[in-house]
């Protein structure tokens, strides 16, 4: 299918939407349910949602934009907006910035480097990250509950208890990786505290058109759907950097190559792209590559930056 010419003076989002919709099509089903998860095994693939929600309050959605999955990794830069909003500087000495090269839960790499992750998204990156929040908040998981329900304008979000117990029945990567890292001094919480609360994070139960709206929070640079700032614009650019750089694991290069735009993905299917003073952009697709990252959404965000002209590169 021809893409046409972008104009990104005025971009008819609708009209984008409809054209990311039917050059995704063929895509959709494609790729592996992320079965490791015993909940996430039994979703069923041939699904598509897209969403865009524009900083002017508008939202355009197609397919399966208002079904429910499991937000997953994506919970993780909102964890990590929370925790640069009240942090005093102290997090970056227990997390770096940097790509990891390797898949999202190697042991081998975090033992090399002495319990301090690569970057707050690959997974012991993210559990130091709750675990950070939870000592700044008390609730980790309801810091970040509480954020999103605000943000998407549903005051019913929440963790689903299924999804919740197949993240802690088949979480023992996690635990070992929690437990070295604890070993290495760099845990703050006991360990079966800090996982139940990144367990329950990234069981929330979202949609796109929901998830859109709440990816506004760093389109608006920082800025919350109720005008108030959570964090400063500086911070809202640094977090983008990182999803740019880190967000879709070790396939970053790849997505900075695609898409050209900050993403963050999660194993429940979803995709979460940021156009900084424009949008945000939701896709999900069940069916996952070998790195863990949505084949129909990665198709979706590559086809919208092309039509819409909003790549960054």
């Amino acid at each position: 299918m021809p893409v046409p010419a972008p104009d990104t003076r005025d971009i008819d989002f609708a009209a984008v939407v409809d054209f990311v919709t039917a050059a995704t099509a063929p895509h959709i089903g494609a790729g592996k349910v992320a079965d490791y998860i015993p909940d996430l095994g039994r979703v069923d693939p041939n699904q598509f949602g897209f969403a865009v929600a524009t900083v002017d309050g508008a939202v355009h959605t197609a397919g399966d934009a208002d079904v429910r999955f499991a937000i997953e990794s994506i919970s993780k830069m909102f964890t990590l907006a929370l925790v640069l909003s009240r942090d005093d500087g102290s997090l970056w000495q227990r997390v770096h910035r940097e790509p990891s090269g390797e898949p999202f839960n190697s042991l081998i790499q975090l033992e090399i480097e002495q319990g301090i992750p690569r970057n707050p998204f690959i997974n012991p990156g993210a559990i130091v990250v709750t675990d950070h929040l939870h000592t700044l908040t008390g609730n980790a998981y309801d810091a970040v509950r509480t954020l999103l329900r605000d943000e998407t304008g549903n005051p019913d979000l929440h963790a689903d208890g299924v999804t919740h117990g197949s993240e802690a029945y088949s979480g023992d990567r996690n635990r070992a990786l929690a437990y070295l890292m604890a070993d290495f001094g760099n845990l703050r919480n006991p360990v079966p505290v800090a996982l139940d609360h990144y367990f329950r994070q990234c069981s929330i139960m979202i949609t796109c058109t929901e998830l859109a709206r709440a990816g506004l929070l760093l389109a608006r640079r920082g800025r919350r759907a109720d005008g108030t700032r959570l964090i400063s614009a500086d911070d809202a650019r640094r977090i983008t950097a990182i999803m740019t750089t880190c967000g879709t694991y070790d396939e970053a290069g790849e997505f900075a190559y695609r898409v050209g735009l900050p993403c963050k993905s999660g194993v429940g299917g979803g995709l979460l792209a940021v156009v900084p003073g424009r949008c945000a952009v939701a896709a999900w697709g069940p069916g996952l590559d070998p790195k863990g990252n949505s084949v129909a959404g990665a198709v979706a965000l590559e086809t919208f930056a092309a039509v819409s002209g909003c790549s960054l590169f």
